[in-house]
């Protein structure tokens, strides 16, 4: 794994930090590859129940490395679209709709391109107060190619993402948060801590819920009301006959904090 990408497991909880600072977080290669494959590794971790992304400095993720680019070395670069074929189903953004355990994006700064289509890809997003959001896909002759086009339509309405993806205009933490585009914001300093507290309080719910509640709300995206509720009560059954259930109505009953196993 590449150490630009650090992993680490406590309390249910693993944070994926993004450790480029020297670069603002851009994203070479081997950190592409290293990304998706720890995010695979949380997913398919029984004892990991919430994921929080993050990064290192004053940025979350200043997108692709345009300077490894530019030079013909990179992504994105003419000598790496020649000889290369991209197996998009194994790419961060990919993995992260795919993924059943829920996802917070902790954005200790700004996101810009390739970084906020990673953002906006996770399931909850925190702001620090100085953070931006700068989908400049058009600015630099490209378009959202890591899922804005799909994301932010969903997330905002056609028109307020038209706006956005076609002026290619930069979005305060203010702003994000009127547009529902962050959860939250708060200083910097107090940003791990939120991020920890909220991933610890998905975490102690019973899992096997939480990522089924995610499943159904993926395949939702794309179904019929009709359709989608008759998968919803499919996925029900199975969850009736888990101990976690069984757990949850036993702590209800008896007025104590539930003690979820996962099985």
């Amino acid at each position: 794994m590449s150490e630009d990408v650090l992993y680490a497991v406590e309390c249910g909880v693993a944070t994926l930090t993004l450790n480029r600072p020297e670069r603002m977080n851009t994203i070479s290669g081997p950190m592409l590859d290293s990304l998706a494959a720890l995010l695979v590794q949380a997913d398919r971790d029984p004892e990991v129940r919430c994921v929080v992304l993050t990064g290192t400095g004053r940025a979350f993720c200043a997108g692709l490395d345009l300077n490894a680019a530019t030079s013909g070395e990179g992504i994105g670069s003419s000598g790496a679209a020649m000889s290369a074929t991209i197996d998009l189903r194994d790419t961060p953004p990919t993995v992260l709709h795919a993924m059943d355990t829920p996802v917070i994006c902790a954005l200790n700064g700004s996101a810009a391109g390739y970084g906020m289509d990673l953002a906006i890809g996770c399931d909850i997003r925190l702001m620090a107060e100085e953070a931006k959001m700068a989908p400049a896909f058009v600015k630099r002759g490209i378009v959202p190619e890591s899922g804005g086009t799909w994301l932010l339509p969903r997330l905002l309405g056609w028109a307020k993402a038209a706006e956005i993806i076609f002026t290619g205009r930069t979005l305060g933490a203010a702003e994000c948060l009127e547009l529902g585009l962050a959860n939250a914001v708060v200083p910097a300093a107090e940003l791990p801590a939120r991020a920890a507290a909220m991933a610890r309080d998905i975490a102690a719910n019973a899992p096997l819920a939480v990522q089924a509640s995610k499943r159904m709300m993926r395949m939702g995206l794309d179904e019929r009301f009709d359709t989608h509720v008759q998968h919803v009560y499919l996925q029900l059954l199975p969850l009736f006959r888990t101990e976690d259930f069984r757990e949850g109505m036993a702590s209800f009953l008896e007025k104590r904090p539930a003690a979820f196993k996962g099985r």
